[in-house]
């Protein structure tokens, strides 16, 4: 997701019968990375450091002639930044995704490369100066050094652990041997593995209220490893309870996890 995605704090969510919403939701578009279907129904805090600034501000910088965001989605966070170097390149494997990007990214001169998200990355070693990725689903640490040259760097915001718990339990019961994936720690070491040095790791956990049921419906059928292989006919009872739940009470309240991290090729 964007850290812009879903809206402002103090939205009321859709009206209308948990049939209509639903209905709705699940005929909604959800190809790119683009989450602005959910302005007005969902809201989402944003990370203290910003990615998107930090981006720019070291694809910018001194010495990075040579980039490649890894897994850009729709190419809607690369597109945002404001100076691009001469050489800029993306990576993204899903079709509909592929096509977005290509359009976002093609006018600034990026190259967008249709990739299965599986090793090899196809490029040459010591490729980039700078490697980034935004909420990548994997995360290959080896072949990241590999197309870093020597003093080149890895910036991007992962997705931490237990990231929206509250919704992936209310469908799918407690999932205790989940809950540390992603854990900042470790993939510092895994970083450290691949022979890269860690220079900055933080991580945040940010409340999301989902303001209606459609909203649920809609973030799960574009976030699918939030409850694998959901549909709304597979999951129609946990639904009907949800929207029970919110009606009564309010939004539903989950929080996301998100890490920072920096890494140096020595």
């Amino acid at each position: 997701m964007t850290d812009a995605h879903m809206g402002d704090a103090g939205t009321a969510g859709a009206s209308g019968s948990f049939e209509e919403l639903v209905a709705a939701a699940a005929e909604a578009p959800v190809d790119g990375w683009d989450f602005g279907w959910l302005a007005g129904r969902a809201t989402e805090e944003r990370p203290s450091w910003g990615f998107q600034r930090l981006l720019g501000e070291r694809l910018a910088g001194p010495g990075v002639t040579a980039s490649l965001d890894i897994q850009t989605g729709g190419g809607e966070v690369l597109a945002g930044v404001p100076v691009l170097p001469p050489v800029a390149a993306a990576t993204e494997s899903w079709p509909p995704n592929l096509a977005r990007a290509t359009e976002l990214l093609r006018p600034r001169g990026v190259v967008v490369v249709a990739d299965p998200d599986e090793p090899p990355l196809p490029f040459a070693d010591a490729a980039f100066d700078l490697v980034s990725s935004r909420h990548p689903a994997t995360v290959w640490w080896a072949e990241i050094a590999r197309v870093l040259r020597p003093g080149g760097g890895y910036l991007a915001q992962h997705v931490g652990p237990a990231s929206v718990w509250e919704l992936v339990e209310f469908f799918l019961g407690p999932q205790p041997a989940a809950a540390r994936l992603r854990h900042p720690a470790d993939e510092a070491a895994a970083a450290g593995a691949a022979g890269l040095d860690v220079v900055d790791l933080r991580a945040e956990r940010l409340r999301m209220e989902f303001h209606d049921i459609g909203a649920v419906v809609w973030f799960l059928r574009k976030v699918i490893w939030i409850v694998p292989g959901f549909t709304v006919a597979g999951q129609y009872e946990r639904l009907r309870a949800l929207d029970a739940r919110i009606r009564a009470e309010g939004p539903f309240v989950a929080h996301s996890a998100r890490t920072l991290i920096e890494a140096r090729k020595p």
